[in-house]
């Protein structure tokens, strides 16, 4: 159970959508980078977290995602 690893927000939302309570995304990955640069982008944010966001953004990008699968 991947699920279980990631904080109590997390596991709340997975429990919704698993339940049907809230809405599964066939895409998430779009959703993700969306999410990601919206955090890197936010100077309101630490550095650290900014960078972070980034890094991930940036590794998925690299990786085998594609919008077109």
């Amino acid at each position: 159970m991947k699920h279980l690893a990631y904080c109590e927000k997390i596991r709340e939302v997975y429990s919704q959508i698993g339940s049907g309570d809230q809405g599964y995304m066939p895409n998430a990955i779009s959703v993700v980078l969306k999410t990601l640069d919206q955090i890197a982008n936010n100077p309101d944010l630490p550095e650290d977290v900014r960078d972070n966001a980034a890094f991930a953004a940036a590794n998925l990008l690299i990786s085998d995602y594609s919008e077109d699968a």
